[in-house]
C-alpha cells in the first residue's frame, strides 16, 4: 500500500510539471502568475478541508516558519529559474540539488544513506540525465542555475521538515497560508508581462488545489516512515513520469534513449528501495 501512496504521489508532482508547461508553453499564464495561483488555490482547498475535519492550524511554530519558507523559496526559485533554463536542464539541477541536500542533512543528522542507497542514486541519476539530454549547458545561465538551486534547497528542507509533522492536512495548509504573500511577489520580480487567461487560471488551480495541495499532503503523511535517502532517490523518477505524461497528454514523442535512460532511473530506485539481507 505505501508503495502505491508514493507512486501517486510521485506521479501528481510529475502533473505539476505537466500542467506548468501546457499553461507558460501555451501562452496562457506567465510564469509568476501561475506560481501566485497555484499557491493560492492550494491555501484555499487545504484551509477549507482542515475546517471541515476540525482540525485546527497553527502558524507560530519554529517547523512552521521552516516549512513556510522553505516552500516559499522552492516556488519562486522554480518559476524564475525557468525563464532562463530549458526544462531538461532545470530539472537536473533541481533534482541534483534536492538529492546532495538531502543526503548532507541527512549525514549530519547521522541518519545518512548507505552504500546501496548511493549505488541506487547514482543508477538512477546517470538514467536521468540520458532521459532528459540538456542540450546548450555551456551557455548556461549563472542565475537561472542558482535559482534552480535555490529551488533545490527549498524543496528538500522542506521534505526533511515534514518528517515530523503531527499532522500532514494541517501542516501542509499552514505552510501554504505562510508562503502565500512571499510567493505572490513572483509576478513582480519577473520582470515581463503579466497574463493569465481562463484556461491558464484553471490549469492553476488544478495544480494548486490537487496536485500541489493534496499531493503534498499526502507527501508529508508518507514522510515519517521513509528513510531520508529513500524520500530523495524516490523523487528521482519524477521526470521520467512528467515525460510519460508529456507522451499520453500532451503528443510528445520519445525514443530508445528515453527508454533507456528510464530503465536505469527505475531500476537505480528499485535497487535502493531493495532491502539488504
Amino acid at each position: 500500500m505505501r508503495a502505491f501512496l508514493i507512486t501517486l504521489t510521485m506521479t501528481a508532482f510529475a502533473a505539476n510539471s505537466i500542467l506548468n508547461r501546457m499553461a507558460v508553453e501555451g501562452g496562457h499564464a506567465d510564469p509568476g502568475s501561475f506560481a501566485a495561483l497555484r499557491v493560492l488555490s492550494g491555501a484555499l482547498v487545504l484551509v477549507a478541508l482542515a475546517l471541515l475535519q476540525g482540525i485546527p492550524l497553527v502558524f507560530a511554530t519554529r517547523q512552521r516558519a521552516v516549512g513556510a519558507f522553505a516552500l516559499a523559496l522552492y516556488m519562486a526559485g522554480f518559476s524564475l529559474a525557468y525563464l532562463t533554463l530549458d526544462a531538461g536542464l532545470g530539472a537536473l539541477i533541481l533534482f541534483g540539488t534536492v538529492q546532495i541536500t538531502i543526503f548532507a542533512l541527512s549525514a549530519l543528522r547521522g541518519a545518512g544513506p548507505n552504500g546501496q542507497q548511493i549505488a541506487g542514486a547514482l543508477i538512477a541519476f546517470g538514467g536521468l540525465i540520458v532521459v532528459l539530454n540538456p542540450a546548450g549547458a555551456q551557455g548556461t545561465d549563472p542565475l537561472g542555475a542558482a535559482l534552480m538551486a535555490a529551488a533545490g534547497i527549498g524543496w528538500a528542507i522542506y521534505t526533511l521538515s515534514g518528517r515530523t509533522e503531527p499532522d500532514a492536512l494541517a501542516g501542509t495548509a499552514a505552510n501554504f497560508c505562510l508562503a502565500l504573500p512571499l510567493t505572490a511577489l513572483v509576478p513582480l520580480l519577473t520582470a515581463g508581462p503579466l497574463n493569465v487567461t481562463p484556461a491558464g487560471v484553471a490549469l492553476a488551480v488544478l495544480s494548486g488545489a490537487v496536485t500541489s495541495g493534496l499531493g503534498y499532503a499526502l507527501w508529508y503523511s508518507l514522510l515519517p516512515g521513509i528513510a531520508p535517502a529513500i524520500a530523495a532517490i524516490v523523487q528521482l523518477s519524477v521526470p521520467v513520469i512528467a515525460v510519460l505524461g508529456g507522451v499520453l497528454l500532451l503528443g510528445e514523442t520519445v525514443g530508445l534513449r528515453v527508454v533507456a535512460g528510464a530503465v536505469l532511473v527505475l531500476g537505480g530506485v528499485a535497487l535502493s528501495l531493495r532491502r539488504q539481507r
